[in-house]
């Protein structure tokens, strides 16, 4: 497709950042705030970012549950109307106003609140989501031993009710079962895997009220995942930018080795065939569009303020419109890649099992630290899969870990503002690396699982489905869309694609109340296994759901109260229109409408009769026919 015009002369200019050749002051260097050393880090950094754990643990049961291949269909159309549309508003709008999730409000400041519901959300994920790879750390270094040490039944911590797969059809370590005791056993059975996870990972308590005691090891694999986190994230994003080129492709070489070995394995062909054969008849159900919907919304980041942020450290004229395509399709393409590696893994289990493959599938935490490890023993060398799999859950919790603490430590350096806090930004990394690590202590007792799981069901759940609704709304509606066209249009050299266009008005926004609306008519209440939480933790679930919601009403209040205005109309009018300081962040960049008033330019312009209305005095000015006058504010 040939370039636009003006992109091509930007390009001449200078490769897109708005420099002209030899001008060392033109340069599209935010040397402030500064900025990615260049647009691979970015890239790198924002697929870290949007491919999470999700990817692994949850995408290939939905895409089983919900018709296999039929699901892709529902998936990849609201990825396209909906998806990717999302991801390059957000994208956008943090690369225009170069301002983390809360400096970017200066769009429409009373809906400042949506930033700070950003933040809130940030901050629960990073909470337990540091957990969940601390998990993972323990895994892998249980890993390196020679044996498993979930592989057999005859470890302190097992009951009489464990049943290895090993144990069983070998008779190495318990006595033989014939054919129909393990099937039957297997509907119910209690593996080593699970109660290596239940009784001596978690020592999981009854009841999510008690706490019981705090698990050494897993305090100290969270204090080793903070400590990683807070040493790549330092020196803000020159230091992530660098690690980025290990942690986001590295993944994909152990998916790779993974997928290799899964596929050569008897019984691989049948759990790939659950993944994918379709299932027509569910293309029909709402529940599956739902889900789908819901996958993509969640899985790509969007409303986190993971997005804005990182899109913040770009320069200027730097085509988030390529990136946001790029970023989104190598997102979804992962999930599906990680399908074949988890069901070839689960179908050679089932085969050796004798069992369904529904029999063996699961998702969450119950795939990553109890079905999946228990296939890995099954295979030759099984330490070697096993800290092949655990190390790449590490560097995946890990990409989106980096971009949740940049965004918190953005945000505050960004609100506050001053050349100290920006100097000393290392500082403000080591602070909130430091209460998230207090603040997940209590996810570390007995009863931390069910804590964690509470906060992912409820803390970001409906409520990211609502913040980015407003966040569409405030953009397009009330900021303006012909506004807002035309600052990509600065921006980039071309306004948005027409498709882009249509979606971020009409269909993006419904999709998301229809997310919304699937969400509340499909809500069951929480439960782990065959426990039912209680009415006083779900309530606890609801006000952290509601904590980040209840910031955008109550901080637009508080804006409206203190606009300029004698009515409410007057009001609101003022607190929904930009700022002064809304825009570019460089002064070169700052052209058209966003350009200097002429009454900045009085001492060069004399002539000029234009004069700001605030200033107290009013100074005579010398008309062209030599007469002396004063300001005229109206004129």
């Amino acid at each position: 497709m040939p370039e636009p015009p003006a992109m091509a002369d930007k390009c001449g200019e200078g490769l897109l950042n708005g420099a002209v050749p030899g001008e060392a002051s033109k340069r599209d260097e935010n040397v402030k705030r500064g900025n990615w050393g260049n647009q691979l880090e970015f890239v790198l950094t924002s697929v870290g970012y949007a491919v999470g754990l999700g990817n692994v643990w949850r995408f290939p049961y939905l895409c089983y549950r919900n018709g296999g291949g039929a699901f892709m269909f529902p998936y990849f159309i609201m990825l396209v109307f909906c998806g990717i549309p999302l991801f390059f508003m957000e994208l956008s709008f943090g690369q225009f106003a170069s301002q983390g999730c809360l400096g970017v409000w200066r769009v429409s400041p009373m809906f400042k609140g949506v930033g700070y519901g950003m933040t809130v959300v940030s901050t629960y994920i990073g909470i337990y989501y540091n957990v969940v790879i601390c998990l993972a750390f323990y895994y892998f270094f249980s890993s390196m031993a020679r044996v498993l040490p979930w592989t057999y039944c005859t470890n302190p911590w097992n009951t009489p009710d464990c049943t290895g797969v090993l144990d069983a059809t070998n008779g190495s370590a318990a006595p033989a079962l014939n054919l129909s005791q393990l099937l039957n056993h297997t509907l119910r059975r209690t593996s080593p895997s699970e109660e290596f996870w239940r009784r001596y990972v978690l020592k999981i308590s009854d009841d999510i009220g008690d706490l019981g005691e705090v698990r050494l090891p897993l305090l100290g694999c969270l204090g080793i995942s903070w400590f990683v986190v807070f040493l790549c994230l330092s020196k803000g994003v020159k230091s992530s930018g660098k690690v980025v080129y290990f942690t986001a492709t590295f993944p994909y070489v152990v998916l790779t080795i993974l997928f290799v070995r899964g596929i050569t394995l008897e019984g691989a062909v049948t759990g790939i065939a659950y993944y994918l054969t379709p299932q027509w008849d569910k293309i029909l159900d709402a529940k599956v569009w739902g889900d789908a919907a819901s996958q993509i919304f969640y899985s790509l980041g969007c409303a986190w303020g993971g997005l804005i942020t990182m899109a913040s450290y770009n320069k200027f004229h730097n085509n988030c419109y390529r990136d946001s395509i790029i970023i989104s399709v190598t997102n979804c393409a992962t999930s599906v890649y990680a399908g074949f590696v988890i069901f070839s893994i689960l179908g050679f289990m089932a085969k050796h099992l004798g069992v369904d493959v529904s029999q063996v599938a699961d998702h969450g935490p119950g795939l990553a630290f109890v079905a999946y490890p228990e296939a890995l023993t099954l295979l030759p060398i099984s330490p070697l899969w096993s800290v092949l799999f655990f190390f790449m859950l590490i560097l995946l919790g890990l990409g989106t870990q980096f971009c949740l603490l940049e965004t918190l430590v953005t945000a505050i350096v960004d609100e506050v503002g001053k050349d100290w806090i920006i100097r000393r930004k290392m500082f403000v990394t080591l602070g909130v690396a430091v209460v998230g690590f207090l603040l997940g202590i209590p996810l570390t007792t007995q009863a931390g699982i069910y804590w964690l799981l509470l906060m992912d069901n409820y803390a970001a759940s409906f409520s990211l489905v609502v913040i980015s609704c407003i966040m569409c709304v405030s953009i397009m509606y009330i900021y303006g869309h012909q506004n807002y066209f035309k600052d990509i249009e600065m921006m980039l050299g071309f306004p948005p694609p027409l498709f882009f266009q249509i979606c971020w008005r009409f269909f993006s926004p419904a999709i998301i109340f229809f997310i919304l609306v699937f969400t509340v008519i499909q809500y069951r209440p929480i439960s782990y296994n065959t426990y039912v939480y209680p009415t006083w933790a779900i309530s606890i679930g609801f006000l952290m759901a509601l904590s980040s919601v209840l910031c955008i009403p109550a901080y637009a209040a508080y804006r409206l109260c203190r606009a300029d205005g004698d009515t409410l109309l007057q009001r609101l009018k003022n607190a929904t229109k930009p700022s002064q300081d809304w825009g570019p962040a460089l002064a070169e960049h700052r052209a058209g409408r966003y350009a200097p008033a002429p009454a900045s330019r009085l001492e060069v312009q004399p002539l000029n009769p234009e004069k700001p209305r605030s200033q107290d005095v009013a100074l005579p000015m010398q008309g062209s026919n030599g007469s002396a006058h004063s300001q005229d504010s109206r004129l």
